[in-house]
């Protein structure tokens, strides 16, 4: 049977919708036909449907990752003690990255792809410092379809090193008439950093504008950026430490949009080392979820939620004892959870095809199994998700009606030849490492 044709009809699960207009359902089903959910019911009865008893789980929407740079896939933990940002950039950009090969970008792109769905995220913005030409571009492009991830491809000019000059801006217009459709789960943006120029570019394309966002210094520009219109909600700022307050007022006032960092701002020294969370929902901005790269550390959600929600805790907490006014209010665990899913889908321009668990979106959700001991008995869904789950307990991934992990395994990846292909490519580019 053709994915267009299909009928799978999801039984017996706890649904956590992630839709305030749809109620969570202790017991009940989804049906899919081919790529879209199209019912959501405390029973639904279909005939002709094959049937998966998900019992005992969670199904909700996949993750979705705001904020990471994929091309560093192979390079996982090769810095896990470093505790500043020029230290990192010293090694990764004006040392390994310098001598990527299209192949190290696709291997890269694909270990990572492929980790996010075992890890339950569905889509991912991907942030792309490091487009050496148009080549470079088109694997990394090619890794992203061949997973079956949904992406906001994001590509960028490297830091250093020689590059393909007329990939911009000739290699973009080629790429996007060449790779990416309406229909496609691969979507173009830009990353960039603060150059109105690059800005500009992606207008006249029609893509999302990605910018590391963070200081002082930077703050002092948005009031210009205001002045001449040049602020939208096709802004999305990475980072956002170290902010002023008219800088926060500002971003709100245009609808740029914002992800937040909570282990890479600590873990990389960014301005006060303190994500931005609380800074966004104050000025009522709805911020995503980003684990920005794992050269320092591992690149899932889960912990990327406990790590939010701790750090909001922990701050809150702290502001109480010295006896502070205008005490934060403790974050809930269902809060933090919307950031890590509709808000992060919204973000990278997908919301109204994803995030949610709502008839008419894609399919695009996971099955938490609740029967392994470290999370039985499951008596909050939501508390159990956030604070308790991990990758073993990802039982089934799909995206877009396609089943690309079940069981506890993933679907239609060879682990050892891609454990293979990302050796071979570290091992290519350590022999740089002191050049």
């Amino acid at each position: 049977m053709s994915l267009k044709n299909q009928k799978v009809l999801f039984k017996g699960a706890y649904i956590l919708s992630m839709d305030k207009k749809i109620a969570n359902l202790p017991v009940g089903d989804v049906l899919v036909e081919g790529k879209k959910i199209a019912a959501v019911a405390p029973y639904i009865v279909v005939e002709n449907t094959k049937i998966i008893d998900a019992t005992g789980m969670i199904l909700m929407p996949g993750f979705t990752d705001s904020h990471r740079h994929s091309w560093q896939g192979a390079l996982r933990r090769l810095m896990p003690d470093v505790s500043d940002l020029m230290s990192y950039v010293n090694e990764i950009h004006f040392g390994l990255a310098k001598y990527y090969r299209p192949q190290d970008i696709y291997i890269g792109n694909l270990l990572t792809a492929w980790s996010a769905i075992d890890h339950g995220i569905t889509t991912i913005i991907d942030a792309s410092h490091n487009t050496r030409s148009y080549d470079h571009a088109n694997a990394a492009v090619d890794a992203l379809e061949q997973s079956g991830i949904r992406a906001l491809y994001a590509p960028a000019l490297p830091l250093a090193g020689e590059w393909e000059q007329s990939f911009w801006t000739k290699g973009l217009e080629l790429l996007q008439a060449k790779r990416f459709s309406s229909e496609g789960l691969i979507r173009l943006g830009i990353f960039t950093h603060m150059s109105t120029e690059n800005w500009d570019i992606a207008r006249r394309l029609g893509v999302p504008i990605i910018t590391e966002f963070l200081g002082k210094d930077l703050s002092d520009t948005l009031k210009e950026l205001q002045n001449k219109g040049l602020l939208g909600t096709d802004n999305i700022f990475n980072h956002c430490t170290g902010l002023t307050k008219e800088a926060w007022q500002i971003m709100s006032d245009f609808g740029v949009k914002v992800t937040v960092d909570p282990r890479s701002d600590a873990q990389y020294g960014l301005e006060e080392g303190v994500f931005a969370y609380q800074h966004a929902i104050e000025h009522g901005i709805k911020p995503g979820l980003g684990t920005d790269l794992e050269t320092a550390y591992g690149g899932d959600m889960f912990t990327e939620l406990r790590v939010a929600f701790s750090l909001q805790r922990a701050f809150a907490q702290n502001k109480k004892y010295k006896g502070e006014k205008n005490i934060s209010q403790p974050v809930t665990s269902y809060e933090i959870l919307e950031s890590a899913t509709i808000y992060g889908s919204e973000i990278a321009g997908f919301g109204n095809i994803s995030g949610s668990i709502t008839p008419g979106k894609s399919a695009d959700f996971i099955l938490i199994d609740t029967n392994a001991a470290n999370i039985f008995p499951s008596n909050d869904a939501v508390g159990s998700v956030v604070h308790a789950a991990d990758r073993s307990n990802v039982h089934t991934v799909m995206i877009a009606g396609r089943m690309v992990k079940s069981g506890g395994k993933l679907v239609g990846v060879n682990l050892e030849q891609l454990k293979q292909d990302a050796e071979n490519s570290v091992a290519y580019l350590l022999k740089y490492r002191n050049t």
